[in-house]
């Protein structure tokens, strides 16, 4: 990996190429070259015939360093800024691209810019909003002000709800006609008690703090987040399904929607609203509803079979069978049925040895076992004359093979989807959620909420929103290149952060874009910068 940077040796300063390498032990390494010399008087760089002869044979333009600007002093140099460039220039052009910038200055004409510069700071930086004002003063921008930790605050109190609905409406225009949608819910811990919706409930991350709930819609198709809602942390994933759904047809004006979703929202009254309200849905059924293990005891039998073969992309090769249901006798809903044998050996084979260490465990210690939850769901432990420990351990058989009945096994219901390999892609896809809120959460510093009001909670989860949209675009188009293989997502940061502008007597000078930064901009469809 190459990128140029400068340095003063003595009283002169020059232009280097560094490249990045491992030698033969795998070891990091770097070796630098001089490709350039400041010229003292004139203030232009001197290039070596080599590198103007690499550059040319790599099509690289020289045309937009120093070396044209026959008129700049000493002075003039001294007094310029420099300011990183190549990040920005990514995200702009993504905003662009995706519609993104329209949709925020059509919501919010007033302070979209601001908005913009904030989510972008979360995700290249990382940092709490407290360093933002350091990050703009070296980085290229769109003319925000000096955003202080206390002009952020107030940004945060400032974005009214309407300007949010107006943007939800503006950006799911742009994808309505090719998404399906991806419905989850998370959990933001927080140490605040000024916001009214952090309140204790199941914490998804395992953490004894109070939170609040985000629910998510993310398109399937793009991969791209559509629409979000925070609720009280105390509710739970059932409750505020047809609050979302409500709130987020009357903010879109979306007509028909298909929402999949996994089993934390399969509740009879849910899929009642869903068939009232006009939604389609695709939602896995839990193995506590009796007529989900009639279903799979129905076609047990005649599961395995070259006819019922289903190719999965990520489960490898299944068992189907779509067979369909009445529900509330005047509506048929279809139920996918699939039988995964690996899943179900594998499961059933670290059941068995959960099973035998326990029963090694009790047989030594039964007083100890015997009041523990885990070792009771599946052995008999019990006082014995007859027994040198005065114990005997017996395996629940009958508990053993109750949980075996469903391992393997996914049950499906739709009032849509009628075919079980769409079915299946549909719903594997769904991850696609997951992903966005651990990177909502890891990436972009909103593993806590750091405000102190409601209104500010909801407009830093919104801004947060903004950056996951930038976040998740760049993702998507290093999946589809196959950009992983060479580079993270942060040494992709790090790679366009090295390409700056200078500015000298309000003239912007872009220093050469390197063999690497024009590989990414190419990637992701965007011009090579001037």
């Amino acid at each position: 990996m190459s990128y140029t940077f400068q340095a003063k040796v003595g009283k002169y300063t020059y232009l280097f190429e560094g490249i990045s390498y491992r030698n033969e032990q795998g070891e990091a390494r770097n070796r630098r070259k001089r490709i350039a010399t400041l010229d003292q008087k004139s203030g232009k760089w001197r290039y070596t015939e080599e590198y103007r002869e690499q550059a040319k044979q790599e099509g690289l333009s020289l045309t937009n360093a120093w070396e044209e600007n026959e008129g700049f002093s000493r002075d003039d140099i001294r007094s310029s800024t420099i300011k990183d460039y190549g990040m920005y220039y990514l995200l702009e052009g993504i905003a662009e691209q995706s519609g993104l910038l329209e949709a925020l200055a059509q919501a919010s004409p007033e302070r979209w810019q601001t908005i913009f510069m904030l989510a972008c700071y979360l995700l290249v930086s990382g940092d709490p909003p407290l360093y933002c004002a350091d990050w703009l003063e070296r980085t290229e921008n769109m003319a925000v002000g000096p955003m202080s930790s206390q002009d952020i605050s107030d940004l945060l109190a400032d974005i009214e709800p309407e300007e949010r609905n107006r943007f939800y409406h503006q950006w799911y225009a742009l994808r309505q006609e090719k998404e399906y949608l991806a419905l989850d819910i998370t959990s933001v811990s927080s140490y605040s008690e000024l916001i009214d919706d952090v309140e204790w409930g199941h914490n998804r991350d395992g953490e004894d703090l109070k939170q609040v709930n985000i629910c998510m819609l993310m398109g399937e198709e793009s991969r791209l987040p559509i629409y979000h809602s925070v609720y009280s942390g105390s509710l739970h994933d059932v409750s505020t399904l047809r609050t979302t759904c409500h709130a987020f047809r009357k903010v879109t004006d979306a007509e028909s929607i298909l929402l999949v979703m996994d089993k934390g929202f399969y509740s009879k009254a849910n899929i009642d609203d869903m068939l009232t309200g006009g939604y389609r849905f695709l939602i896995p059924v839990k193995f506590s509803s009796s007529y989900t293990i009639d279903i799979v005891e129905s076609v047990r039998k005649d599961m395995d079979s070259i006819e019922n073969t289903v190719m999965a992309v990520d489960d490898g090769i299944l068992r189907g069978m779509t067979k369909t249901k009445f529900w509330n006798d005047e509506t048929t809903l279809f139920m996918h049925v699939f039988f995964n044998t690996a899943k179900a050996l594998k499961e059933r084979n670290e059941l068995f040895a959960d099973i035998a260490a326990m029963r090694i465990q009790a047989e030594a210690n039964p007083e100890e076992c015997s009041r523990r939850k885990e070792y009771k769901q599946y052995l008999n432990i019990r006082r014995s004359h007859t027994t040198k420990s005065g114990y005997t351990v017996h395996v629940r058989t009958s508990e053993v093979n109750k949980k075996l009945r469903t391992v393997g096994w996914l049950v499906m219901i739709s009032n849509d989807v009628e075919d079980k390999e769409r079915a299946i892609s549909l719903y594997r896809n769904k991850d696609v959620v997951e992903k966005g809120f651990l990177r909502l959460k890891k990436n972009l510093d909103l593993g806590r909420l750091r405000v102190h009001s409601q209104e500010r909670a909801h407009n830093k989860v919104f801004i947060g929103f903004i950056a996951l949209i930038l976040l998740s675009h760049i993702h998507n188009v290093m999946l589809t290149h196959n950009m992983y293989k060479d580079r993270t997502m942060k040494q992709l940061i790090l790679t366009l952060s090295k390409l700056r502008v200078q500015t000298i007597r309000e003239e912007r000078i872009l220093y050469p874009v390197t063999k690497e930064q024009r590989k990414i901009y190419e990637a992701f469809g965007l011009p090579i910068p001037v």
